[in-house]
């Protein structure tokens, strides 16, 4: 559990500044941060206040309701009671939002409020409703860590306090519980990871009877997920070195990251072998960043990246997924009968036993936008779109000065990853003749309507393995003859 809270110190008397300048009654917003569990610490990097709403109405506002006068007191009239009322919907969307733009050892962890002391008392339930709203929207990776930040910024009287969230089912005031909160140095404090993920997954397409995944969002969402606990497990190498998982790094910098998966470990393959009706090769390269704690070990870095590599994939996935609805929505409040769905995006949503042409969709790539002293978040830009779109989602989602330079933008993922369904459901249930073409780019994804590509795969696996039997009984024989 969480028991002291360190905050950006130059950050956070911004944010202050700017709250007693705006004159507002009451705001929230999001603590952008970390909470490590292995140094029960919570660590704020920055406050983002949450815009208003599509109706243009604040995300909170202080409403008064009549309390009931105490007999013994004799008013004549009832006491006002302010309550704070908080749009917990759009603040978890905020959240959720938000999540996608930050890297490794970087999340959402909390809420914070500006408002007087006597209502914050008297709203401590929605406080913490909202709270766990947020925590739906943007979940934290690290399994057993059932708590976020409330931190309440009062100007009657001016002073900050910091409390600790428990979520269980039922929300009630035992839930939140102090602890101490102090600012300092925390950014420049931070050691900056580097890891280019080149992955290529390989998931099976079950046929009509063998599995009740037949859409390809479903699928793809089943293969990351696969793919995640495989990442789990796997050695990594910092700087050319193999990691000691107790080790603290100690060198300040960057440090790149490589990670070791096991050879022919495809457990994704195993699901539905006996009654595999095709295969989706899924392949491209992440490029991930992580920020780590110099008191933290090694250990949560490579958990950091690791994360951040598959938040990577998720999120490039949703933001699809939520194109391809509002096409689907364009679609059928214009009455579109019919639409080629070649180069449709709700091609995600389709079952892949009724698609029968060849299609194709481009996957965001993503692009690192500087932060503070020195760190990045991150975006994803369609292929169609311009870096311009960055200063929108700079200024709106984290209430930040767009980037006036483009060339501080940094752009590592040259070419976007690209989903190519190759043949039909059909085709690949009953082989034809004709031959699936496979994406000769690295980085494209596509889904093969034959097993050909298993078939090469395995071929060059025993013919790596005679040539390696031949060397080694070529090199005994060597051996003997100079003994």
């Amino acid at each position: 559990m969480v028991k002291a809270v360190v905050g950006e110190e130059t950050q956070l008397k911004l944010a202050e500044d700017r709250l007693a300048q705006c004159g507002a009654s009451s705001q929230v917003g999001l603590v952008i941060g970390k909470l490590s569990s292995k140094l029960d610490r919570g660590f704020v990097f920055d406050l983002v206040p949450t815009p208003p709403n599509d109706d243009g109405q604040p995300a909170c506002s202080v409403t008064e309701a009549d309390k009931k006068r105490a007999p013994n007191k004799g008013k004549s009239q009832a006491e006002p009671l302010s309550l704070l009322f908080v749009d917990t919907d759009w603040v978890a969307e905020h959240a959720r939002q938000v999540s996608r733009l930050l890297l490794g050892g970087m999340k959402v962890v909390g809420i914070y409020i500006w408002v007087n002391e006597s209502t914050f008392k008297n709203s401590t339930i929605a406080l913490c409703q909202t709270v766990k709203g947020v925590a739906e929207a943007a979940p934290l990776l690290e399994v057993g860590l059932d708590e976020r930040l409330l931190i309440h910024i009062s100007y009657s009287p001016r002073r900050w306090t910091c409390r600790n969230c428990m979520l269980p089912s039922n929300i009630s005031s035992n839930s939140l519980r102090p602890c101490d909160f102090k600012m300092g140095r925390v950014l420049t404090s931070l050691q900056t990871f580097k890891c280019t993920y080149s992955f290529d997954v390989r998931l099976p397409i079950c046929s009509e009877n063998a599995s009740s995944t037949r859409r390809l969002v479903d699928i793809l969402r089943r293969g990351i997920s696969s793919h995640a606990k495989e990442l789990k497990d796997a050695k990594a190498l910092i700087d050319g070195m193999l990691v000691i998982i107790d080790d603290q790094c100690l060198s300040d910098g960057s440090h790149e990251i490589e990670f070791l998966l096991p050879l022919l470990q495809d457990t994704s393959m195993e699901a539905c072998s006996n009654k595999e009706a095709g295969v989706l090769v899924f392949k491209g390269s992440v490029c991930s960043l992580a920020y780590l704690n110099s008191k933290e070990p090694i250990s949560q870095a490579l958990a950091d990246i690791k994360g951040d590599i598959i938040t990577s994939l998720m999120s490039r996935l949703d933001i699809i997924c939520d194109e391809a609805e509002r096409e689907l929505d364009t679609i059928s409040t214009s009455g579109v009968e019919s639409y080629d769905i070649s180069t449709a995006k709700p091609i995600l949503q389709h079952d892949l036993q009724l698609l029968r042409k060849q299609c194709g969709i481009s996957f965001p790539r993503r692009v690192f936008v500087p932060w503070l002293a020195g760190t990045y978040i991150c975006d994803y830009i369609q292929p169609s779109e311009t870096l311009e779109v960055l200063k929108d989602h700079c200024v709106e989602l984290m209430s930040m000065e767009a980037p006036t330079d483009a060339s501080t933008i940094l752009e590592p993922e040259t070419e976007a990853t690209t989903l190519v369904v190759g043949k039909s459901f059909w085709d690949m249930a009953v082989p034809f003749s004709s031959e699936s073409t496979l994406p000769k780019n690295r980085n494209e994804t596509s889904l093969v309507g034959d097993k050909s590509s298993v078939k090469s795969t395995d071929f060059n696996i025993i013919a790596a393995l005679l040539i390696l039997m031949l060397s080694i009984v070529v090199g005994l024989v060597l051996l003997v003859r100079a003994s």
